[in-house]
Order: C-alpha cells, then sequence, then structure tokens
C-alpha cells in the first residue's frame, strides 16, 4: 500500500491512496468466513452453506467494507503520524475517482484535504487591552439587602388592611336588591389582593377593610371585564364567568402581611454561614464583595471577546480552502444555512478558534478532570445565588454538580467555560491590562453594534 501527500496550494492538499489486492484480501477473506457461518439459507444447515453461494451474495459488499476500514485506518493514520494540520475531514476527490469500479483488484483513492493557515498569535506585554469591571454602588447593596430582606421575611395575620395586603374570605353573590342570590355563587375562602385591583373605585373599597367587614364590590368592573382574573377568584372555569356582571360581597375574615426580616444574626448566618459576619456593616460589606464576585464572569467574559476582537486584527485575515470547505460544511450539515452571510462567520469562528488553539498551546492550558468538577460547582453556586442562596452546604453542591456531569453536552460546554477561565487569566496576567470601572448600563452598551472595537497594532502576516 501507498500514501502519498502533496500541497496543491498553501491552503489546500491531495492525499492519494493506493492498494492492491494483496493488501486488503486477507481481511475480506476473514470476513467472508464470518458471514458464511450465520448465513441460513433454505435447503443447507446452518454454516454450510457453498463459500461460492456466500461470496455471489456478499462479496461485493464484505470487499466494500473491508476495503474502506483499512481507507480509514490508513489516512487518519497518515494525518496523524504526519502531523497534517487539517480542517474537517477528508472529501474524496469525486473527479480523480471517476470511472473506478470495485471489481479491479487495484484501487487507488484521492482526498482533498483542507489545511489549516500558519500564522503567529502573539500576545504579551506589548499588547495593551481594556478590562471593564462593573461598579457595585451602594444602591446596588442596599437593593441585594432589601431582597434578602424579603426572602426572609413571614407572612403576619393582621386586623386592618395596607397595600399588597392579603384578603380572605367567604365571597357571595347578590341579586338586583343587595341580598344573596338564590342559588348564586358561593365562594369559600375566597382570596384576592386589592393592591391587583385594576379600576381605582373598586380598589378604594378595600382601603379600611378590618376583619369582619363586609366589603360589597363587583369583580367585573374591579377586573375591568379579565376573564382569567375574573374566573380564578370565583373558582370557575374561564368560558363559565361569560355575563357574570352581579354585584358580590366578601366577609372578610383573614388579612395577611408579607413582613420583611429584620437585619438581625439570624438573617446573616442564613446568608453567609454562621458567624461568617457579626454586624450590619460587615454583612453589607460581605453583599459588596459577593456582588463584585458575581460579575467576575460577564466581566471575564467580554474581555475574551475584546481579545478575539483585537486578535482577529492583529493576524489579520487568513486565505482559506473556501470552496472546500463548503463542499464539507455541506456533507456534514445539508440542511443549514448555505448562504455567503453564514458562510463568512463561520470562517470568522474558524480563525478564532485556531488563534484560540494557539494560545491555549502558548500558556500550556490544560483542563483535568477536578477542573471541570469545580466548575459546574461553581455553575450550580451560582444558580443558587439567583435566588439569593448563598450559604448552600457543600454536600448539596456537590449533588446538584454530579447530575450537571452526566449530561454529555454540559461536560463540553463546562470544558469549554474551564479553558475560558483559565485563557483570561493567563492573557490578563501577560498583557497591559487598561482597567477600567463602569456602571451595569455602561458595561451592557458595550454589547451593542456601536460599541467601540480595541484596535490591535498592525503586524505582518507570517
Amino acid at each position: 500500500m501507498n500514501v502519498k501527500f502533496e500541497n496543491v496550494s498553501k491552503v489546500q492538499g491531495l492525499l492519494t491512496v493506493s492498494m492492491d489486492k494483496a493488501d486488503y484480501q486477507e481481511n475480506v477473506d476473514k470476513a467472508l468466513k464470518d458471514a458464511k457461518k450465520k448465513v441460513n439459507m433454505p435447503g443447507f444447515r446452518p454454516g454450510m452453506v457453498p463459500m461460492a453461494l456466500v461470496q455471489k451474495m456478499y462479496g461485493k459488499s464484505i470487499k466494500a467494507d473491508e476495503i474502506n476500514k483499512l481507507l480509514q485506518e490508513k489516512v487518519f493514520g497518515y494525518i496523524k503520524e504526519n502531523k497534517i494540520d487539517m480542517l474537517g475531514e477528508p472529501m474524496p476527490n469525486e473527479e480523480k475517482e471517476a470511472g473506478m469500479s470495485l471489481d479491479d483488484d487495484n484501487q487507488t483513492f484521492y482526498f482533498d484535504i483542507a489545511l489549516a493557515p500558519q500564522f503567529n498569535a502573539e500576545i504579551g506585554k506589548e499588547d495593551s487591552i481594556t478590562y471593564y469591571e462593573i461598579k457595585v454602588t451602594p444602591e446596588m447593596v442596599e437593593n441585594q439587602v432589601k431582597a434578602y430582606m424579603q426572602q426572609n421575611g413571614k407572612y403576619e395575620q393582621v386586623d386592618s388592611y395596607k397595600e399588597n395586603d392579603v384578603v380572605k374570605g367567604q365571597l357571595v353573590e347578590l341579586d338586583e336588591t343587595g341580598a344573596a342570590k338564590e342559588g348564586g355563587i358561593v365562594v369559600e375562602g375566597a382570596t384576592l389582593m386589592p393592591s391587583y385591583i385594576k379600576d381605582a373605585a373598586q380598589k378604594k373599597l378595600f382601603a379600611k377593610a378590618k376583619k369582619g367587614d363586609v366589603i360589597v364590590f363587583n369583580p367585573a368592573k374591579a377586573y375591568e371585564g379579565n376573564a382569567i382574573e375574573i374566573s380564578s377568584l370565583l373558582n370557575k372555569k374561564k368560558e363559565e364567568v361569560d355575563g357574570i356582571t352581579a354585584d358580590f360581597s366578601l366577609t372578610v375574615q383573614d388579612i395577611t402581611r408579607f413582613v420583611e426580616s429584620e437585619l438581625n444574626q439570624e438573617v446573616f448566618d442564613r446568608v453567609f454561614g454562621k458567624d461568617v459576619v457579626k454586624d450590619e456593616a460587615g454583612f453589607r460589606a460581605k453583599v459588596e464583595e459577593s456582588l463584585a464576585q458575581s460579575f467576575v464572569p460577564d466581566c471575564d467574559y467580554k474581555f475574551l471577546l475584546d481579545v478575539r476582537t483585537y486578535m482577529m486584527e492583529k493576524v489579520g485575515k487568513q486565505e482559506y480552502a473556501e470552496d472546500l470547505l463548503k463542499r464539507i460544511m455541506t456533507a456534514n450539515k445539508p440542511d443549514a444555512d448555505q448562504s455567503e452571510e453564514t458562510f463568512k462567520r463561520s470562517l470568522d469562528e474558524l480563525t478564532w478558534h485556531l488563534i484560540q488553539e494557539k494560545l491555549v498551546e502558548k500558556f500550556s492550558i490544560k483542563v483535568e478532570e477536578e477542573d471541570i468538577k469545580a466548575m459546574a460547582r461553581e455553575a450550580t453556586r451560582a444558580q443558587f445565588a439567583q435566588y439569593g442562596m448563598m450559604n448552600i452546604p457543600d454536600e448539596l453542591l456537590d449533588n446538584y454538580s454530579k447530575e450537571m456531569l452526566k449530561k454529555r453536552e454540559t461536560v463540553d460546554g463546562l470544558v469549554n467555560r474551564a479553558i475560558e477561565t483559565k485563557l483570561s487569566a493567563a492573557i490578563k496576567g501577560v498583557v497591559k491590562l487598561k482597567n477600567k470601572k463602569v456602571t451595569v448600563d455602561e458595561f451592557n452598551k458595550l454589547f451593542e453594534p456601536a460599541a467601540a472595537e480595541p484596535k490591535a497594532k498592525k503586524t505582518s502576516k507570517k
């Protein structure tokens, strides 16, 4: 067997594989013998079908399979052994293979190979990139403290109504005279929040409500005919409340008010762990610290986007075997968008992927199993933090993160995040960082198309 590679251009090569009968026949004969043992044919005991019949029935397909196995082994073995920097996968050159027949003893196969462009992706102390840091404002700290107070609050029974209280009682449909309607709607334990009533006049009826009061109001007017809200209050199906315009009396039985917790040691311990903070000042300082830490992933993400823009300009436009890459993309995803605009974006993504690979190699970045576990724990911790749950036991974090690691797609995502985290840290350690503090709004505007992009120094292509 003979395998050879030649450069058609700087970005495309041709791999030729020539084999004769001796290269594959032994494997074909073995496969035919194995097939003979399994063939069932009327008139013959299992395994006793004559080889001539087996050959006639399966010979061509078995030969094709064995040649293909050998071909795959030699092609990818040669590419790996000779360190050919291939993009995508080898594509058969149908023009050169035209006229070939599987009946021939000698076989020659031709593969077009897309080659990665060769360039340097250097970054160091001579490069300067802005690192945006989100300011934690007193207002943000205050809002987060209030959120913790609400999360640790409780419901209390009160005697008189205030805005946002929940009112519960018996709801009775009335007739034109104001008396309970015979056979009318009666709802025991009806619950409503008067603050959600849309009609101002109807809402005002509840302003001075007390336990034991009887309030007469009109649900249809109160909710401006909204069938969903009316049906929820009357415990009816949506279609059943059409035409219900009567007044109802509500005998107030309970008024419930949500009361925020005080800022005390119980809240401090619940949020950050027992005795981590001792007073309100320490609590607010810890809240500010945790908010700042929560912004770091977003800031690092923006930093890597700017590194990408910077490096893409620095290495310049790269040459690709575009026609061949289009063939590869079409073969892999025949139903995908094949427009020129999409293809251009794909080339940009490919260039950044190649740059990223070179930077990962430059900084000797490796992702170990422990890195993936740690990233899963942090992702889990961040999910709990969104609900104000900061002090999560390690056992619970481990259980949730183990579930995440059962999904292949999730693991791949965690690996990419681990690489990006390490790459961001490595680059921040070597470039000149222009630290710039911005507000949340200013930071979000950086992602708008008009936001300025970092410019790279002009360098010659290598």
